[in-house]
């Protein structure tokens, strides 16, 4: 990025030998802005991205570890079944409890394995987000070069065709807000 700016100025400095180029430099400077702001959204969604993965992989292992707890009750409920007991009565108990503690993991999976599933669709969304910020920054890059044209060849179809395509780069960019 810095090296946009560096050249926007170096072309700015060129265009004071001649005034008909100040459109293309006011241009060019307009575009290295909307490419630095372009930028700043595609990094964020990026970085979603990546906290929406990171959140979904620690509900997925909280699902993990609540289904071990949840196999190990209904395996004592089946060994409590099969095993000589001395007292009937406290064996009773304990299946009653394990029994309990089954149904409420049940439902805690249920919650957890939802929880993950948003946190997964959340993820999805940032990165359809990011891929539209990230071709409408390379297309407003690509505008920036194509405008400088401008000030090389003195002919301002290469501004017309850098506008029009920095119109499609925040078109493009601007589509990721509206993702959902």
């Amino acid at each position: 990025m810095p090296e946009s700016l560096h050249e926007v100025h170096a072309q700015a400095e060129k265009a004071r030998e001649h005034p008909g180029l100040a459109g293309a430099t006011f241009t060019m400077s307009v575009m290295a802005v909307l490419v630095a702001a372009v930028s700043m959204l595609g990094h964020r969604a990026h970085t979603r991205t990546l906290i929406s993965e990171t959140r979904a992989a620690d509900a997925w292992s909280e699902y993990q570890a609540r289904n071990i707890r949840r196999q190990s009750y209904l395996l004592f409920i089946d060994l409590l079944s099969t095993a000589h007991v001395n007292d009937p009565n406290q064996a009773e108990q304990l299946r009653t409890k394990s029994t309990g503690e089954v149904k409420r993991y049940d439902q805690e999976l249920k919650v957890t394995e939802g929880q993950a599933k948003n946190f997964e669709a959340d993820a999805d969304r940032s990165e359809r987000r990011a891929s539209r910020y990230d071709s409408g920054e390379i297309c407003l890059e690509a505008a920036l070069v194509i405008t400088s044209i401008t000030l090389i060849t003195h002919h301002r179809l290469f501004r017309g065709i850098g506008s029009a395509l920095a119109a499609a780069g925040l078109l493009i960019a601007f589509s990721g807000i509206w993702l959902h």
